[in-house]
């Protein structure tokens, strides 16, 4: 694909759908020989723009103003899992700030990009004193990178459950998961051991998978109880015509024309739920610095109950609001902040129906050539649930899939 400037605004396309296959096939994808991809060359497919061409402040901190929060939080010392792709930590935003592993026995490098977005959204560091506006929610959290993908397909959906008790035990107390699959039992015992472990888990509530017939299905981890499910909004605050609302979303943040970091020190743009559900994980981590004593479950309650709105089916208690979720007080808990004015609901438009962007991507499973119907892949595979931009080209712009 070509690429486009960061600051354009036009189609996008499904970076992931959710896919499906029979239960017979599904369940002989965790039986792939484990190196099968690892000879696979590490070259990404689309490249990303220099920061020079972001020429303003990204919508989502106009509209969340997080660093009104950094006063009192930067999200300091909590671990937040990034279980994804991999993650460049060589970006200037992102170097040494994060330990990287891998499950996939590939190598942590992030081949693909989506993991190396989905961490800056949670974690850049501030460099507007070096002329670059984008910021991560929360540049004092640590950042662990647990690779559970290696390409946009041919991806092992127990990779992804691996990758979540290895985020529990390496003390994750947010593990955002920006991919989605169908439910396995493997993958709901995975989300038990790491609630058991009082790390929260994010998840992206995932994408319209054909937008023909706007066929959705319910994704997963998201749809398990005591998830935060995260559905994506637009700059105007309605919910993205690409987010999944079969899916029972708690929350939203935005989701549509996301710049963030990318590999080699360049930045894309994006459109997905994929990129909603870090902007949820880096308010988390800006919560559980503020108030340690909290549990997984407080934290959940207390960013559901301070979001902005949400009465359009999709949006659930609406669109994460960190300067409310750090600062409201809230019965039954300790060590809070002054008071402050009463929460003030804000509905959310209804979207226009249909999808506007471009053609659906089904992704496939690992293993064996399976069979793409009525333009809905055959699935099992752990999917990130991103969207890709697309539309005239610019300069060194991103554009992949």
């Amino acid at each position: 694909m070509r690429g486009v400037r960061l600051a354009a605004v036009g189609g996008c396309m499904v970076l992931t759908s959710l896919s499906w296959a029979p239960p017979a096939l599904a369940g002989s994808v965790g039986r792939l020989p484990a190196g099968r991809l690892a000879a696979a060359s590490c070259q990404l497919q689309q490249s990303g723009s220099p920061a020079s061409q972001m020429t303003s402040e990204p919508w989502p901190q106009q509209r969340l103003n997080f660093t009104d929060a950094w006063k009192l939080t930067r999200g300091q010392g909590v671990v937040v899992a990034v279980v994804d792709s991999g993650v460049d930590g060589t970006h200037p935003q992102l170097r040494g700030h994060v330990q990287s592993y891998d499950v996939t026995k590939t190598g942590p490098q992030d081949c693909v990009g989506h993991g190396t977005q989905v961490a800056g959204i949670i974690g850049a560091q501030d460099l507007r004193a070096r002329g670059i506006p984008f910021l991560g929610v929360a540049p004092g959290a640590r950042l662990i990178s647990i690779k559970g993908a290696v390409s946009d397909q041919n991806n092992d959906p127990h990779w992804v459950a691996a990758a979540m008790r290895q985020a529990a035990d390496r003390h994750a107390k947010v593990i955002n998961v920006s991919s989605q699959t169908p439910n396995y039992p493997f993958l709901k015992a995975a989300v038990e051991y790491a609630q058991r472990k009082d790390a929260l888990i994010v998840a992206a509530a995932g994408n319209v998978q054909d937008e023909r017939t706007q066929t959705v299905h319910e994704a997963y981890p998201a749809s398990y109880p005591g998830v935060m499910s995260v559905g994506g909004t637009t700059s105007t605050g309605a919910l993205g015509d690409f987010s999944n609302s079969q899916t029972h979303v708690t929350i939203t943040g935005p989701g549509k024309d996301i710049i963030s970091t990318w590999p080699q020190g360049t930045y894309f743009n994006n459109t997905g739920t994929s990129f909603a559900a870090p902007y949820v994980a880096g308010t988390a981590a800006l919560v559980r610095a503020y108030y340690p004593g909290l549990t997984a479950k407080q934290v959940k309650y207390r960013i559901e109950h301070t979001a902005d709105g949400g009465t359009v089916k999709g949006t659930g208690a609406g669109q994460v609001n960190p300067l409310r979720a750090v600062t409201a007080v809230m019965g039954g808990e300790t060590g809070q902040v002054p008071a402050q004015t009463a929460v003030r609901r804000v509905s959310i438009a209804q979207p226009s129906e249909g999808d506007r962007f471009g053609r659906t991507l089904g992704l496939s499973l690992a293993g064996g050539a399976l069979v793409v119907a009525a333009g809905i892949a055959v699935a099992g595979a752990v999917i990130p649930a991103g969207r890709r931009r697309n539309g005239s080209a610019g300069p060194a712009g991103p554009n992949r899939s």
